[in-house]
């Protein structure tokens, strides 16, 4: 399914599925609300579920109707203005677009690792740029390993030569990344990735816990790109007019994130 709005699911499966994944909509949403529309085999041409709404689904000869209970208030009768609710729901909606404005100094971050599970496998490099009011400062390192799959070396050409050349020692890196980014924004592409590598690194070496504020661009992207093929950075690139490959090296990954973030309304 695509999450086409916030908590709007949009997809194509039989009926067997459907009320499979109703049933577990109903176990599981608690206090909140969901409604679900299907094709169906009626004059409408589909039909609909709700639960926990106030409105109700009703059948009338056939079809289906909402039915919207009668409000029992009577207006004259409402006080005049805001409500304290609507007020601290305008107050929340001020604060957050504050809190949402792109902040003016944060950190660019990318990793490259020999494998997707953050306990099993390793980083081979970190890349990341500070961007502070026009200033920019980077950060580049590659961590000494004695194994790199085959697979990683065809993706990033890094090799097990390179980095027994080039690489350093991981507690060092991980220690001066960990200096490096200190309380700043951080921000990426998909960037939970990213985020639970270092912090399993952290954990390993006795850095604490990463605290630092997070930034997804992954998921502006979605919200802006909603028919976008698919949500690789290289095709989101391109939704912004940066044509450039994806070297698949953490330094050269980052300027390349660092360009969609700044071509982003929302971020």
């Amino acid at each position: 399914m695509q999450e086409i709005a916030t908590g709007v699911y949009v997809g194509n499966f039989n009926s067997r599925i459907r009320e499979y994944l109703w049933r577990r909509v109903q176990e599981t949403m608690g206090a909140g609300e969901a409604s679900m529309c299907f094709a169906a085999r009626n004059e409408l041409g589909y039909d609909f579920l709700t639960e926990n709404a106030s409105r109700s689904v009703i059948d009338y000869d056939g079809l289906p109707l909402i039915f919207i209970p009668k409000e029992t208030s009577v207006a004259s009768d409402l006080p005049k203005g805001f409500s304290t609710a609507s007020k601290m729901h305008r107050a929340h909606i001020a604060g957050s677009a504050i809190k949402k404005r792109k902040p003016t100094r944060y950190v660019v971050i990318d990793i490259e690792t020999d494998g997707k599970d953050a306990k099993r496998n390793h980083i081979l490099e970190i890349g990341a740029i500070r961007c502070e009011e026009g200033k920019e400062t980077r950060f580049a390192a590659l961590i000494a390993y004695d194994t790199v799959p085959s697979n990683i070396t065809k993706l990033t050409g890094i090799t097990v030569a390179l980095l027994q050349k080039e690489g350093q020692d991981e507690k060092k890196v991980v220690t001066a990344f960990r200096e490096f980014i200190g309380e700043d924004v951080l921000v990426g592409y998909h960037i939970s990735f990213d985020i639970e590598f270092l912090r399993q690194a952290f954990k390993k070496y006795g850095l604490g816990y990463l605290k630092n504020k997070t930034y997804d661009l992954l998921h502006v992207v979605k919200k802006e790109q909603l028919f976008q093929n698919n949500y690789k950075l290289e095709t989101s690139l391109q939704s912004y007019g940066i044509n450039e490959k994806v070297p698949h090296r953490a330094l050269g990954d980052a300027e390349l994130i660092k360009c969609l973030a700044e071509k982003l309304n929302k971020f």
